[in-house]
């Protein structure tokens, strides 16, 4: 079925609509930023740049490490924004542009968020690295497509919305694993002096205030919403982190056939209200960290 110009829009440069990438620029594995000064603090240690752009709050290059491309793209904030990179950059890569179709022969993409969060265990320390093995997704976004299902922990949502007596005006949770291959690789130590990550469970959020329990004039509709989050445990896995990106990540990635995983770094705790004095220093680390589990 050849797709409307109204369904994919694609600029007359030949790049898809909103990321302004062209097909031949999209490495196989992206690394996911949200603020789109990241994108050169982490391109700083590709040896070679080949293609750059940036759209809005699309900023991108494409570079090469140890023989090995990388492109790394900047989001925004939000899971809506996340709705708009995955599948175009699932274009990119799985519909003929010319033809206007959908090839019959499918790419996968490993692609890794890179991103900051908040503890919600008391245990866990600032600029500490958070690998997320499973998130969920309070967001709602996942709900708009048939078969989610089909990529969701659906005993675990059950529990997940049981226990918190999830409020009915609000989006249904959806639960998804990363991919375990990149959660493998991703949590090897890469020479003497890395830390390596933790592993835990993230809860992504919709919103950067309400949504994640801040009062600033407005009350929150969900009381004591992260102590409950902290205290959940399903066949003893807790939730970690909050953040705002990685359900829709891994639901669309499951979804569309790609590998997704997500690292933070951790710059506050949200139950002891502590926050990190200097983060941009184990953010350097941490991206080093992951450049070289993907690259090695």
């Amino acid at each position: 079925m050849k797709l409307a110009g109204s369904e994919l829009i694609i600029n007359n440069d030949g790049s898809i609509f909103h990321l302004h990438i062209k097909p031949n620029e999209l490495a196989s594995t992206v690394i996911l930023v949200g603020d789109p000064s990241r994108v050169e603090m982490v391109s700083d240690f590709l040896e070679k740049i080949y293609h750059e752009g940036a759209n809005r709050e699309f900023v991108w290059k494409t570079g090469e490490l140890n023989g090995k491309l990388f492109t790394v793209l900047s989001t925004g904030i939000g899971t809506d924004n996340i709705d708009i990179v995955l599948t175009e950059l699932d274009a990119l890569v799985n519909v003929d542009f010319e033809a206007r179709t959908v090839k019959e022969e499918k790419k996968s993409l490993n692609i890794i968020r890179i991103g900051t969060s908040g503890a919600l265990q008391p245990n866990i320390p600032v600029d500490s690295w958070l690998l997320s093995e499973k998130a969920i997704g309070m967001d709602g976004l996942l709900n708009f497509y048939a078969g989610r299902n089909d990529v969701c922990d659906l005993e675990f949502e059950r529990e997940f919305v049981k226990f918190m007596n999830w409020n009915s005006p609000l989006a249904i949770p959806y639960v998804v694993d990363a991919d375990e291959s990149l959660l493998s690789l991703l949590m090897q130590k890469t020479d003497a002096k890395d830390v390596g990550p933790i592993k835990g469970v993230t809860a992504t959020a919709s919103g950067f205030y309400g949504p994640q329990g801040r009062v600033i004039r407005l009350q929150p509709s969900i009381v004591d919403l992260n102590e409950n989050l902290s205290r959940f445990d399903f066949n003893g896995k807790r939730i970690t982190n909050f953040e705002m990106e990685c359900s829709a990540i891994y639901g669309l990635s499951a979804m569309l056939g790609h590998k997704a995983a997500t690292v933070c770094l951790i710059i506050a705790n949200r139950m002891n209200g502590t926050f990190s004095k200097n983060y941009q220093i184990p953010m350097k680390e941490m991206i080093k960290h992951v450049l070289k589990s993907m690259s090695n």
